[in-house]
C-alpha cells in the first residue's frame, strides 16, 4: 500500500504499514539481516549499539525556554539548525530508491493517545517501529492524521557547522514542530527513547499524567502493581509473571482513572537470556521479533546470549500479544503497590523494606542502583548510579515536578510503596553473593497477597527504612543485611560510604523539596 506524503518525499518507494512477514523479507533481500534458528530476524545496528544521550537536542522556542530543565541531559539547540537538519534529511530520503512508512499509537488509553508517522531508511527499523507502537485499525489508517513525526536514516551524517551538533549522529527534538530528527545511528532504542521523551512533557505539563519509566502488571483481582527501576535491576524480569497480567515492561501513563502502557511491544535486554531464567522473554524470540548486535554459537543459526563481543546492551524486540499473558489493551486500575528496585552491589540496603511517602519521594528523585565494578584496572569497588526518578536522561521537565505528582497520587490513593534490593547480600559483590531470584520473587508475591499487611517492621538503623521481621518463604536472617555479614563493623563503614554517595548526589535537589522529604533521607 501506498500513501501519498505531501511535501515530504516525492521520488523514492514508499512501503507503507507493512506487516512483519515483508519487512523480514526486504531485510534479508537487502542484505541487512540474518535469520536466527527461531525465525527472528537478527541484524547489527552499526557503530551505535546504545543510545548516545550526549547527542540528543531540544529545539530551545518559546514552548521550551522557560519549561525544559536544561542539563546535561536536555541541551539545546536553535531552531534555525533543526530546519536544516529536516531538509536535508529529506533530502536524502528523497534520494533513496525506496522508503519504510508507518503510522502508529503511542499510549494505549483512547483519552491521552498521539498518532505518531515514522519515516525509516531501512525495513528493519520500521519493523522495530512496527513491534514496539500501537497499530491503528484498518479503519483508523483511512483517516489517520499523525500528531507526531520521526524521520530516521542511519545513514545521514550529519555535518557539525551546518547542523549544529556535536558530531555525525543526533536526535533533534522539536515540540514546536511535532517532529523527532534521528540520524547517524541504527540503534533503534533512540525511537522508542524519543517518543518517550516528548511523552513525558505533553503528559505532566499539559495532560496532568505522571509519566514513568516502569514496568507494571495486573492480578486475578484487579490489583495493579508499577516496578521502578534502572537497566539490570529486574523490572522487566519481576514484571512477567505468570499469575498475573502484564501491562507493560518500560513506559507508562499514572491518571486519575487507570495505568496504561505507552507502547505495545517490549524492548528486552537479551544478555545471558536462558528459557530457564525468563520463559517468556525467551518463547518472543520467533518470527516477527528483532534481535539486535548479538551473534551465533558457530557454525549454527542460534544466538548465543552469553557472547558480548559485540555490546553488552544486545536487545530484542517484539509485540506485547508475544507474550501469553499480555493485558491487550494495555490499561489498568489504579495501583496498589509500588516497588522501586535496586540492584544494590554494596550489599547494604535490606532485600525488602516498607517506605513512608515521603522516603518515597526521596528514594525516588535519588534513583539509586549500584552496578558490579568494571573490569578496568583500578576499579574495585561497585560503581554508583543515581537517575533521577529512574530516567534522569528522558526527562524534559525538572525531576522535583515528577516527583510532587507521584507523592500527590500515593497520598491520594494510599498507595503502598516498597523498596527491594535484588542485588547482594553477605557483603558487596566480590564477597557477598546476589540475591536469589526465588527469594526476590517470594518477597514481591507476599506484598501483593496483602501477607505484608500485619506485619512487624522495624526501622533500619541507617537508611531509616522499615524493614519486616518475616517474609513467607524466605529466610528471616537475610531480612536485615547486616545480620549476613560476616564483619558487622565493616558493613557499617559500607553502608555510610553509600549514605555520603546519597547526600552529595541529593544536593541539587535540596532547595527544591520539603524539609520532611530531605530529612527521609539515609541517617549517618
Amino acid at each position: 500500500m501506498k500513501k501519498q506524503l505531501p511535501n515530504l518525499l516525492t521520488n523514492p518507494i514508499i512501503h507503507y504499514n507493512l506487516d512483519a512477514d515483508r519487512l523480514t523479507s526486504q531485510t534479508l533481500a537487502l542484505g541487512q539481516g540474518t535469520l536466527s534458528d527461531t525465525g527472528a530476524l537478527v541484524v547489527c545496528t552499526g557503530a551505535f549499539t546504545g543510545r548516545s544521550p550526549n547527542d540528543k537536542f531540544v529545539v530551545k522556542d518559546e514552548i521550551t525556554v522557560d519549561t525544559v530543565d536544561w542539563n546535561a541531559y536536555n541541551k539545546p539547540i536553535e531552531e534555525r539548525y533543526f530546519h536544516a537538519l529536516k531538509t536535508d534529511l529529506l533530502a536524502f530520503l528523497n534520494n533513496q530508491k525506496e522508503v519504510w512508512v508507518r503510522d502508529v499509537y503511542a499510549c494505549a488509553s483512547p483519552a491521552f493517545r498521539q498518532g505518531v508517522r515514522v519515516i525509516n531508511e531501512t525495513p528493519w527499523c520500521n519493523l522495530f517501529v512496527a513491534n514496539m507502537f500501537i497499530a491503528p485499525t484498518v479503519s483508523e489508517l483511512e483517516t489517520f492524521e499523525p500528531d507526531w513525526l520521526i524521520i530516521q536514516a542511519p545513514s545521514f551524517k550529519a555535518t557539525v557547522e551546518k547542523h549544529g551538533t556535536r558530531q555525525e549522529n543526533f536526535a533533534v527534538i522539536s515540540f514546536q514542530h511535532k517532529t523527532i530528527l534521528i540520524g547517524g545511528t541504527g540503534y533503534t532504542g533512540e525511537i522508542k527513547k524519543g517518543v518517550f521523551y516528548v511523552l513525558n512533557f505533553l503528559l505532566p505539563y499539559e495532560k496532568n499524567v505522571l509519566s514513568m519509566h516502569c514496568s507494571a502488571n495486573v492480578g486475578e483481582q484487579g490489583d495493579t502493581a508499577i516496578f521502578f527501576g534502572l537497566s539490570g535491576t529486574g523490572k522487566t524480569t519481576l514484571s512477567a509473571d505468570p499469575h498475573r497480567r502484564l501491562v507493560g515492561d518500560d513506559e507508562h501513563g499514572w491518571s486519575n482513572e487507570e495505568v496504561f502502557n505507552f507502547e505495545g511491544g517490549c524492548y528486552a535486554k537479551a544478555i545471558n537470556l536462558t528459557q530457564e531464567s525468563e520463559p517468556e522473554i525467551y518463547g518472543a524470540i520467533r518470527h516477527g521479533a528483532l534481535v539486535e548486535n548479538v551473534v551465533f554459537c558457530p557454525g549454527t543459526k542460534q544466538v548465543d546470549f552469553s557472547d558480548i563481543s559485540i555490546t553488552e546492551n544486545t536487545r530484542v524486540s517484539y509485540p506485547l500479544s508475544y507474550i501469553e499473558n499480555a493485558l491487550i489493551p494495555s490499561i489498568a486500575g489504579l495501583p496498589q503497590n509500588i516497588f522501586f528496585l535496586t540492584c544494590d552491589a554494596y550489599g547494604v540496603f535490606p532485600p525488602l523494606s516498607r517506605l513512608s511517602p515521603e522516603q518515597a519521594m526521596y528514594y525516588f528523585i535519588s534513583g539509586y542502583t549500584a552496578k558490579i565494578a568494571g573490569t578496568e584496572e583500578g576499579i574495585t569497588e561497585p560503581q554508583v548510579t543515581f537517575s533521577a526518578c529512574f530516567g534522569a536522561p528522558f526527562l524534559p521537565l525538572h525531576p522535583g515536578f515528577y516527583a510532587k505528582m507521584l507523592g500527590e497520587k500515593i497520598e491520594k490513593y494510599k498507595v503502598n510503596v516498597w523498596m527491594v534490593n535484588t542485588g547482594w547480600t553477605g557483603g558487596s559483590y566480590g564477597v557477598g553473593s546476589r540475591i536469589k531470584l526465588s527469594y526476590t520473587r517470594a518477597m514481591i508475591n507476599a506484598v501483593l497477597d496483602g501477607k505484608m499487611d500485619d506485619a512487624v517492621y522495624e526501622p533500619h538503623a541507617v537508611f531509616g527504612v522499615q524493614v519486616p521481621h518475616s517474609v513467607p518463604d524466605v529466610p528471616s536472617e537475610l531480612l536485615n543485611p547486616i545480620n549476613t555479614w560476616g564483619d558487622k563493623r565493616l558493613y557499617e563503614q559500607t553502608a555510610l560510604k553509600l549514605v555520603q554517595k546519597f547526600r552529595t548526589n541529593f544536593d541539587c535537589y535540596a532547595s527544591e523539596v520539603s524539609p520532611e522529604i530531605l530529612a527521609a533521607g539515609p541517617k549517618s
